[in-house]
C-alpha cells in the first residue's frame, strides 16, 4: 500500500484514479518504483500480472525483433497509460513490446486484474484513458501526415523536373492532371504549387505552369 505522500503524487498525476475506493486501492497493490535512464522497466511477463502508470520521466515503447532489434513504437510521457497495454489486457493477447526508461523515470504498478476491472466500473477512468489513447492515435496520424506531405513533395516535384529542361519553358499542364499523376487530391496540389509560387521557383496560370528556378526545384531532391 503506498504512503500517504505517494497516493498525493498519484492522484496529482492521474487525478481520476482519485474515484477507486480505498477498498479497491489496498486490493490494486500499488506500488511506485524509479529506474535510471535505460533500465528497462516492463515488458510482456510484467504486463500478465501488472498495469504501469508512468509518474515521472519519459520511456520509449518497443517491439524487439527475433534477430534482436529494436523499434521504437512511440514515447510514454509522464501521466499516461499505454495504449498497447490496454489494448493487450482488453484483448487477452500478449503484451506484444517492452517499456525502456529515457530519463529517471518513476513509475506506478498496480494489479492487472484491477485496472481492467476500474476500467468497466468508472466511467471516469474510461474516458480518461481512452481519451489518452485517442489522443496517442490523432498525434500519431499528424506525424503520418507530415511524413506523407514530404513525400508529396518529393514525387510533385520529380514530376515538374521531369518535362524538358529548358529554364522558363511553359508546361502545359493543369493541377488536376498533376493529381492524377502523383496520387493526390487537386486542392492539396494546388496548396504544394502556391508555395512553390511564393517562393519564386514556378509561375502558374489557367493550364500551364513556367518553371523559373529549376535549381531550387532539384537541390529539393537533395541531387
Amino acid at each position: 500500500m503506498l504512503s500517504p505522500s505517494h497516493n498525493s503524487r498519484v492522484l496529482d498525476v492521474f487525478p481520476w484514479l482519485s474515484v477507486v475506493s480505498s477498498e479497491e486501492w489496498v486490493k490494486a497493490q500499488p506500488a511506485v518504483r524509479k529506474y535510471a535512464a535505460n533500465s528497462r522497466i516492463f515488458q510482456r511477463e510484467e504486463a500478465a500480472s501488472y498495469g504501469m502508470f508512468l509518474l515521472s520521466g519519459t520511456a520509449r515503447i518497443s517491439r524487439i525483433a527475433e534477430d534482436g532489434g529494436e523499434s521504437v513504437m512511440s514515447i510514454l510521457h509522464a501521466g499516461e497509460v499505454c495504449a498497447l497495454f490496454v489494448l493487450s489486457g482488453l484483448s487477452s493477447r500478449d503484451y506484444p513490446g517492452t517499456i525502456t526508461a529515457e530519463s529517471e523515470v518513476e513509475a506506478l504498478f498496480v494489479a492487472k486484474e484491477s485496472f481492467l476491472g476500474w476500467l468497466h466500473r468508472y466511467a471516469e477512468i474510461r474516458s480518461a484513458v481512452f481519451g489518452g489513447l485517442l489522443d496517442g492515435l490523432l498525434r500519431i496520424s499528424e506525424q503520418v501526415d507530415g511524413h506523407r506531405a514530404e513525400a508529396l513533395d518529393t514525387r510533385l516535384t520529380r514530376a515538374l523536373l521531369r518535362m524538358p529542361s529548358e529554364q522558363g519553358l511553359l508546361l502545359n499542364l493543369t493541377h488536376h492532371g498533376l493529381a492524377v499523376e502523383i496520387g493526390s487530391s487537386r486542392e492539396v496540389v494546388s496548396r504544394a504549387l502556391r508555395r512553390y509560387r511564393q517562393q519564386g521557383w514556378i509561375e502558374t496560370g489557367r493550364g500551364w505552369i513556367r518553371i523559373i528556378r529549376r535549381d531550387a526545384l532539384e537541390s529539393r531532391l537533395g541531387d
